[in-house]
């Protein structure tokens, strides 16, 4: 606990009693009290889930981010074929600055990000980046050269950098863990949804011809705008947490709080807790999540050179843009399978992730090894490749199962995030010229970085279940037990005039919660 905590004798109990300030606990210890601990009634639970999947999913699946963010970064992938590289007057070294500067600023402001998320409301914090994100990929139509583009990409890293950890502290606030495996799968897996879409909207642009405007740029107008109408609709529709958000009843807020105990997080506590930032630093299943998020990410940069490599297999332009859209099919596919295996009992997010890298593992030798001019099995190789996008979305919607404690979360997804960025700034380096048309060396990077992640995988969840093992073990833990609030008209009163607070609503981290057993 803090060292705000204060203690005082309980003769009953024989043991001191704790009492502690507001800022020390859960912003929901002040909606759910030590006695409403009893199972919810599954009708009841049931209709209050239906109604949080309504008024949440929509926003991050169909209309809003996933989709069109996810969008806009792949705006630069399709511009390659609409022409960016010549009207720019760029080269394939400042294209792959281009895909990598976004993610070195993405990289540097990623913890300053998540700490404005843990400080201000979380869904007004999303739709001002949102409405920034939306100027600024506008204001790419008027860059006609490398300097312009590298000074709103860089700013478009900057923004990026609060909507991913965003949503994954919105989805730990409101779903249980074994829920939060498919929500996430199912808002990432709308970024083959955004591939498609992008797909057809080229093909169109293709046959467009505006003087001195280039198809590259209606792209980015149109994604812009429909951007820019999503930070609205983020602004006055996104909720900020189970306690206050606008489409449930005080009752029914409290009955949120009350059906995600059993996570054994809380929702949120908006004071950053500096024992809790250092517990984060030296924990080792971290920097094993960190390490993770870095290798699996090098595929990634198949999202910005999938043009070019298909185009490379033989197919023109027009045959290009329309077999990009399969790539959004395969992504769907893969993700909505991978997320389908994590949720099976016996097999969980870690192995799902193994299984559903085979067939990425298996594309990417595939490309390797086929001959060029078997540019179909080219391109079904480098469809199976695709599979190996999908892990990281198990994974994302593994880490909040991992950790507890609200800084320690917000740090924690702020390193897991600087390790994605780093593999997806590095990545886009290994796609040289001098390894075209074949691009052996970036597949061999490719399959190497899928091996060594199911490595990372299998490593993580050894530990994890040595620690549940462990913990399994360990006599029942009682620290916590008889914690206070004070209330409102006595700071200091007697043990009547404070109130429980159920220990899953004190903000302890996964450490201290002895109960807190991982995920696997």
């Amino acid at each position: 606990m803090s060292d705000s905590t204060s203690y005082y004798s309980n003769e009953k109990k024989g043991h001191a009693l704790k009492v502690v300030s507001e800022s020390d606990v859960d912003i929901a210890a002040q909606l759910v009290s030590k006695g409403d601990g009893g199972e919810l009634d599954p009708q009841v639970a049931k209709k209050l889930l239906r109604k949080i999947d309504l008024h949440i999913m929509p926003l991050m699946c169909c209309e809003f981010y996933e989709m069109m963010t996810f969008a806009d970064k792949t705006t630069l992938g399709q511009s390659a074929v609409l022409g960016i590289e010549a009207t720019a007057h760029i080269n394939q070294n400042q294209f792959n600055w281009l895909s990598s500067v976004f993610y070195l600023t993405y990289l540097a402001f990623e913890y300053p990000q998540n700490f404005a998320l843990q400080r201000f409301p979380v869904g007004k914090w999303m739709s001002l980046n949102i409405f920034v994100w939306a100027v600024v990929l506008l204001s790419h139509a008027a860059c006609h050269s490398f300097g312009g583009l590298f000074a709103v990409r860089f700013i478009l890293g900057i923004c990026e950098g609060a909507i991913t950890p965003g949503f994954m502290i919105v989805t730990s606030m409101f779903y249980t863990r074994q829920e939060q495996n498919k929500r996430v799968g199912y808002w990432f897996l709308m970024n083959g949804f955004a591939v498609i879409f992008l797909g057809f909207v080229s093909f169109g642009l293709l046959h467009t011809k505006t003087h001195n405007f280039a198809p590259w740029q209606w792209l980015m107008i149109i994604t812009g705008l429909i951007t820019l109408v999503t930070s609205v609709c983020f602004w006055f529709w996104f909720p900020d947490s189970p306690t206050t958000a606008w489409f449930l009843t005080v009752e029914e807020r409290a009955l949120a709080v009350r059906r995600i105990r059993v996570n054994q997080t809380g929702v949120e506590n908006k004071h950053w807790k500096r024992e809790q930032f250092i517990e984060t630093l030296q924990d080792s299943k971290i920097w094993a999540m960190v390490l993770f998020a870095a290798i699996a990410n090098i595929p990634n940069s198949l999202t910005n050179q999938r043009q070019l490599i298909i185009a490379q297999f033989g197919f023109t332009p027009i045959e290009t843009t329309l077999l990009g859209c399969v790539d959004g099919v395969m992504e769907i596919l893969s993700i909505w399978l991978g997320i389908s295996l994590a949720g099976m009992k016996g097999i969980g997010r870690a192995y799902a992730g193994v299984i559903i890298y085979i067939p990425g593992l298996l594309g990417a030798l595939l490309v390797n090894l086929l001959p060029s001019h078997l540019k179909v099995g080219l391109l079904f190789g480098y469809w199976l490749s695709i599979f190996s996008i999908a892990p990281f979305a198990i994974f994302l919607g593994w880490v909040s199962g991992l950790v507890a404690g609200h800084t320690k979360r917000t740090t924690t997804n702020a390193l897991v995030l600087i390790g994605y960025a780093i593999g997806n700034f590095a990545s886009p380096f290994i796609w040289k010229s001098k390894y075209q048309p074949h691009n052996h060396v970036p597949w061999d990077f490719l399959a190497t970085s899928m091996g060594a992640s199911i490595l990372i995988l299998l490593t993580l969840r050894t530990m994890l279940a040595r620690e549940n093992a462990r913990r399994d073990r360990e006599t029942c833990q009682d620290d916590y037990d008889d914690v206070y609030l004070p209330s409102k008209e006595s700071e200091l009163g007697t043990a009547q005039s404070k109130r429980k607070i159920d220990k899953v609503f004190l903000d302890l981290t996964d450490m201290q919660n002895r109960d807190f057993r991982y995920t696997l």
